[in-house]
C-alpha cells in the first residue's frame, strides 16, 4: 500500500488531516535565501515597462527618476533559468504536492507593500518565506492547496517593499469531452445563455470592484481622472499622469482594434481549450485591454483587425467581456 496522499473527492478525513499537517510544517521555512537581482535598477527596463503599461508619469524619467513601485517583483526575477536562490524546502513542498496529484499550478493573486522608492543604480537583494499553506480547497479548476510566499526586498540595509505571491497547486477537475470543433459562427453568440466553457474567477478587490460591477451590467467602464481628465485602464486607485486620487467613469463604446496578440498553444490550462487567441485590444477611447478574440479562427487574428465588444455569461454569476473579430 502506497504511503502517498492522493488529493481527490474520496480522500478520507484522517488522511486529509495528516497530509495537511505535513504541508503546514513548511510554514515559516525559507523559500528564497540571499537572492540578488540579476541587474541593478536601470533606466532601460523602467522605460520598457512604462511603454508597455502606457504609464507617462514624469517621475519615471529624467534626472532624479524613480522606478515605478509596481516593478518591485521585476528586479527579483530569475529569468528563464529560474530562481537560483530557491531553497530545498520550497522544492520539497512543491514535490510533495506533485506526488499527491496536484501537478497543475496557477498564480491567483499578489499583494505588494511599498516602503521606499527604488532608483537607477540600486542593487536589489531579497529573501522569501513560505508564509502559509491553506487547507484543502475545491475550486472549479480542481482540488488543491493555496501556497503563499512573502518576499522582503531590500536595497542595501533598507527595506524597499514586501511582495506576497499566492499560487494554487491543484489536481485538475475531470473535464467532459469537448464538443466537436468546427469553424466559429459568423453570428454573435448569445449574451444570456451560459457558455459551455469555464473560466477562472477574476480577483475582485476594492480598487477594481466598480469595473466588475459594470461588467455584470454589460458595461465596460474606464476610469477618468477628474484632475487632468486622463483615461486609464486597468483600474488604479490614483492617476498615473498627475497623481490625483479623484476619478469618475466613462463607458466604452465597444469598438476597437487588435493592437497585438498571441496564440496560446502551451501550457494546457483546465479552463481553456488551446489553441486560442489572446489580444491586446486598443479601444476607440485610446486605452488597451487584454481579452479573448472570438468569432474568428485563431489563425486569422491579425494586428489592426477591427473588433467589437460583447459580454459572455459562463454561469449564473460570472460574466466576462470579450471582443469579436469583425471580418472586413
Amino acid at each position: 500500500m502506497s504511503g502517498k496522499a492522493v488529493v481527490g473527492k474520496g480522500q478520507k478525513p484522517a488522511l486529509d488531516e495528516e497530509f495537511g499537517a505535513r504541508l503546514k510544517a513548511y510554514e515559516g521555512r525559507p523559500a528564497v535565501m540571499d537572492g540578488r537581482g540579476r541587474d541593478p535598477v536601470n533606466e532601460p527596463m523602467i522605460r520598457h515597462w512604462c511603454e508597455a503599461m502606457g504609464d507617462t508619469n514624469p517621475a519615471y524619467t529624467g534626472p532624479g527618476a524613480i522606478a515605478p513601485p509596481t516593478m518591485l517583483q521585476v528586479w527579483t526575477m530569475g529569468g528563464l533559468a529560474g530562481q537560483a536562490a530557491r531553497t530545498e524546502a520550497f522544492d520539497e513542498l512543491l514535490s510533495l504536492l506533485d506526488d499527491a496529484g496536484c501537478t497543475a499550478v496557477v498564480a491567483t493573486d499578489c499583494e505588494q507593500e511599498y516602503v521606499r522608492c527604488l532608483r537607477p543604480g540600486d542593487e536589489v537583494m531579497f529573501d522569501a518565506v513560505i508564509e502559509s499553506v491553506s487547507d484543502r480547497k475545491t475550486t472549479k479548476l480542481g482540488t488543491g492547496y493555496f501556497v503563499t510566499t512573502r518576499m522582503d526586498v531590500r536595497a542595501g540595509d533598507d527595506l524597499v517593499g514586501t511582495h506576497r505571491f499566492r499560487i494554487l497547486k491543484y489536481a485538475p477537475a475531470r473535464r467532459e469531452p469537448s464538443a466537436r470543433r468546427g469553424p466559429p459562427s459568423a453570428e454573435p453568440e448569445s449574451r444570456t445563455e451560459p457558455h459551455a466553457e469555464r473560466r477562472p474567477r477574476p480577483v475582485v478587490n476594492r480598487d477594481n470592484a466598480g469595473f466588475w460591477e459594470g461588467v455584470a451590467r454589460h458595461r465596460l467602464l474606464i476610469q477618468r481622472c477628474t484632475g487632468c481628465r486622463t483615461l486609464r485602464f486597468p483600474w488604479l486607485p490614483g492617476c498615473h499622469a498627475c497623481g490625483s486620487m479623484e476619478w469618475h467613469t466613462v463607458e466604452a463604446a465597444g469598438e476597437g482594434t487588435v493592437y497585438s496578440y498571441v496564440v496560446m498553444h502551451h501550457p494546457p490550462f483546465a479552463a481553456f481549450d488551446p489553441p486560442y487567441a489572446v489580444g491586446l485590444i486598443e479601444l476607440a477611447e485610446g486605452v488597451r485591454i487584454i481579452s479573448d478574440v472570438v468569432g474568428v479562427p485563431y489563425d486569422e487574428v491579425r494586428v489592426g483587425m477591427s473588433v467589437r465588444l460583447e459580454f459572455r455569461r459562463y454561469d449564473e454569476e460570472l460574466v466576462l467581456p470579450a471582443f469579436r473579430g469583425v471580418r472586413e
